[in-house]
């Protein structure tokens, strides 16, 4: 396994780290058994939030007795002071330890980031929780290019999550600032919530870019793990064969893949475009349906609202079939 410095927080992390979301597919049993391969894999950054129901309970039973060999990064949807202390308080309960090493505001809005920053926001009970020693750094998540570009400018931001695989590289021009500024860059959705097929070409593609951090594909069994952690610590550049997996990958998903940019919105009838197809993935590829449908439900307007006027079509860059996609997304959840 390689290691690196997450940057200023000054961590040393293994390159490859584990995505909590999927682990909540499996037995609460189960789990000490993931932590283990983790172990003899040299996997030690481990990744979860508040909002993956059981991942933080589950992940503080099978690190119990061996905190001191992980680094655990968490987050919040909480924007207000007073939600995020109680979620901090919530999180050192579930993962079962006193400080928690990375905390992160989870993936706000530009409005939602303006009420985390104000006065009463969610940055205050984080500056508190640090200065307690409950938490010892502090980041942000976002699915935002613009949420990104001015979390880059935010002098407490010490790392950053954003989707980066080969089919979502809309971020790659920040990656630079991000290594100018030493604030540290985790991949999130490496295998672009599954649709990627072909995980050796797809962590390979993210190992051999030195501006990556590191990356956290979601992993809920052994397997899983022991690939991962071979395939995405690889530093070496991409040879031939790889280059052409990747742009074969490429090809086959251009025409049907949301990036999540959001050049789609804003949507006639208030219809949160990307967030249908990302929790659509969620339900077709995690296989988390109740959280799936749970988080889909949460939407204001949903999928089956869509009056399938086309100007959503018309802002695409990527010239997706956004209505149709809409309809099977509709077909999906029922609504």
């Amino acid at each position: 396994m390689q290691y690196v410095i997450l940057g200023k927080t000054g961590l040393r992390v293994s390159r490859v780290g584990f995505g909590g979301i999927p682990i909540q597919r499996i037995e609460k049993d189960g789990a000490r058994a993931l932590f283990d391969t983790l172990l003899d894999c040299g996997i030690n950054y481990i990744d979860t939030a508040r909002g993956y129901t059981v991942s933080e309970e589950y992940i503080g039973e099978a690190i119990e007795g061996r905190r001191n060999e992980f680094i655990l990064a968490t987050k919040s949807m909480a924007r207000d002071k007073e939600g995020m202390a109680r979620d901090i308080e919530t999180s050192l309960h579930n993962l079962r330890t006193d400080h928690i090493d990375l905390y992160q505001v989870h993936n706000p809005s530009m409005e939602q980031l303006d009420a985390v920053l104000a006065e009463g926001g969610a940055l205050e009970a984080l500056v508190e929780a640090k200065l307690a020693g409950k938490i010892d750094h502090i980041g942000i998540t976002a699915h935002s290019l613009a949420v990104f570009e001015r979390a880059l400018e935010l002098d407490w931001v010490e790392t950053v999550m954003f989707p980066y695989n080969i089919v979502e590289s809309q971020c790659e021009h920040l990656l630079e600032k991000c290594r100018e500024k030493n604030i540290a860059f985790i991949a999130m959705k490496p295998l672009a919530g599954g649709a990627i097929e072909d995980g050796e070409a797809a962590l390979r593609y993210i190992a051999a870019n030195e501006l990556i951090t590191v990356s956290i594909p979601g992993m809920y069994c052994v397997e899983e793990i022991e690939n991962n952690s071979r395939f995405g610590s690889d530093p070496s550049p991409l040879n031939d064969d790889e280059l052409a997996r990747v742009e074969k990958i490429r090809s086959e998903l251009t025409g049907n893949f949301c990036r999540r940019c959001n050049y789609c919105a804003p949507c006639t009838v208030g219809i949160g475009i990307p967030s249908v197809f990302l929790f659509a993935g969620y339900l077709e590829r995690y296989g988390l349906e109740d959280w799936a449908r749970g988080r889909y439900m949460t939407l204001k307007a949903k999928a089956g609202d869509c009056i399938e006027c086309g100007v959503c079509e018309t802002r695409c860059p990527y010239d997706l079939p956004i209505r149709e996609m809409l309809k099977k997304a509709a077909e999906a959840f029922g609504e």
